[in-house]
């Protein structure tokens, strides 16, 4: 039965919630999701719940166990390396089209963060919280001005994933962080120099997997 446009706004403002507490953080891998209490909390009856936790799971982000229900889908090394593969995909392709559309400011703002991050991996402290903060507003910043919004769309769906893997299985640490912040200034070189697309995309995937090894290599995930 198709749902009425009532139905529907409800369904997505439950989804919207939902979602945004699984990539925050707030619902840890493993979370169950108990229709009913999630219905009371929202105010709204199970059918829009189930549905919103039915457009979860197509996205990865929720999982149903047999006799326990609905979950926040659980981290393991085999979904980390799948999702990084396909955010190096997304994302070296989102990074060369994007690049010739940089403006002088972008470039700028993108390699203040970078230096930020540089100085984070040089002080005696490690905040790897706030690290990765500053990495993905560098990454934003060169994937901003892509003129295909459904691969801008679709990488930053991914990239979510993946943040929110990192933010519960693994954190940065100085050392790895260290040749990252060295890749960015090399990854900024070529598109300031106006290197070629297939350049800048073999070199903005193949950071991404040499960060994907680096965390596998930790045992981290």
């Amino acid at each position: 039965m198709p749902r009425t446009a009532v139905s529907a706004s409800k369904s997505d403002q439950v989804y919207h919630r939902l979602r945004t507490r699984i990539i925050d953080g707030y619902y840890s891998p493993g979370y169950r999701l108990v229709l009913s209490s999630l219905a009371v909390e929202f105010g709204v009856s199970t059918v829009p719940v189930r549905e919103a936790i039915r457009w979860l799971e197509s996205e990865g982000l929720v999982e149903y166990t047999h006799n326990v229900g609905a979950q926040v889908s659980r981290v393991d090394a085999s979904s980390y390396a799948e999702s990084m593969s396909v955010l190096a995909v997304l994302e070296g392709s989102v990074t060369a089209l994007s690049a010739p559309h940089l403006t002088e400011a972008d470039l700028e703002e993108a390699e203040a963060y970078n230096r930020e991050m540089t100085l984070m991996t040089q002080a005696p402290s490690f905040d790897s919280n706030v690290y990765r903060r500053l990495n993905g507003h560098f990454h934003r910043v060169l994937c901003l001005r892509c003129p295909n919004e459904r691969m801008h769309s679709l990488m930053t769906t991914e990239a979510e994933r993946v943040n929110r893997i990192r933010r519960t299985s693994f954190r940065f640490t100085s050392e790895r962080s260290r040749l990252s912040v060295e890749q960015h200034d090399h990854l900024l070189h070529l598109i300031r120099i106006g290197a070629d697309s297939g350049e800048i995309e073999l070199y903005a995937r193949n950071h991404k997997l040499d960060s994907m090894r680096e965390a596998l290599l930790t045992d981290d995930v």
